[in-house]
């Protein structure tokens, strides 16, 4: 295996990881949660995380070659992205290849590391859109139902759910993932279940919520 091969190896292993990491167990259709004793079985979730790893490693060329917003423009299809994410994303890359101009001597292979960078930038940003607006429709839940309710009330008792790694908080984080991704691959029947499960979640957050103040 030649240099190159090896490295569009390691390029391709690292998609693999980062995508799957607390999100997906390859082969069985399992969203996890936090940790893998949570899940929920969808079918057809595989064949979405397989058309999303492919985005990134046909694409591969384009970062090889240093055509970062090229390769970033190439998710612009996503769900949620907009021009100013891609934007912010590909602004942030700059300043860390600023930084791996100055510490490229302890690096083994900067080009892994740069690409593993990338990556996470990404499918954190989509997680990030999407999960947001599952706590959005949480806020505008309590508020309807509790009116005296301060927002710094919701915040604290959802930072303690974080802290705690409760179950009904990471499935919530993958499945807004995942719903987004089935948007984006027109899978619309993973998208219907993955909406009722998300609204599943969320009531139980809620319902949570109630039982506290009550």
């Amino acid at each position: 295996m030649s240099e190159e091969d090896e490295l569009i190896a390691h390029l391709y292993n690292a998609t693999d990881n980062l995508v799957d990491q607390q999100f997906y167990f390859g082969g069985k259709d399992l969203i996890l949660g936090r940790t893998s004793e949570v899940y929920i079985k969808i079918q057809y979730s595989g064949q979405i995380i397989g058309k999303f790893k492919k985005l990134f490693n046909k694409n591969i060329d384009l970062f090889l070659n240093h055509k970062y917003l090229q390769f970033i423009n190439k998710f612009a299809h996503i769900k949620g992205f907009t021009d100013l994410i891609i934007k912010e994303i590909f602004q942030d890359l700059e300043l860390k290849l600023k930084h791996l101009e100055h510490n490229i001597d302890v690096l083994e292979d900067n080009t892994v590391i740069l690409y593993t960078m990338l990556l996470s930038a990404i499918i954190s940003k989509i997680r990030e859109i999407h999960f947001e607006e599952a706590i959005r429709i949480i806020y505008q839940k309590l508020k309807s139902q509790y009116s005296s309710l301060k927002d710094t009330e919701i915040k604290n008792e959802l930072n303690n759910l974080y802290q705690r790694i409760d179950s009904r908080i990471s499935i919530l984080y993958n499945l807004s993932y995942l719903n987004a991704l089935a948007d984006t691959f027109n899978y619309k029947q993973v998208k219907k279940v993955c909406s009722i499960q998300r609204t599943r979640y969320i009531n139980k957050i809620v319902n949570n919520f109630r039982s506290r103040i009550k």
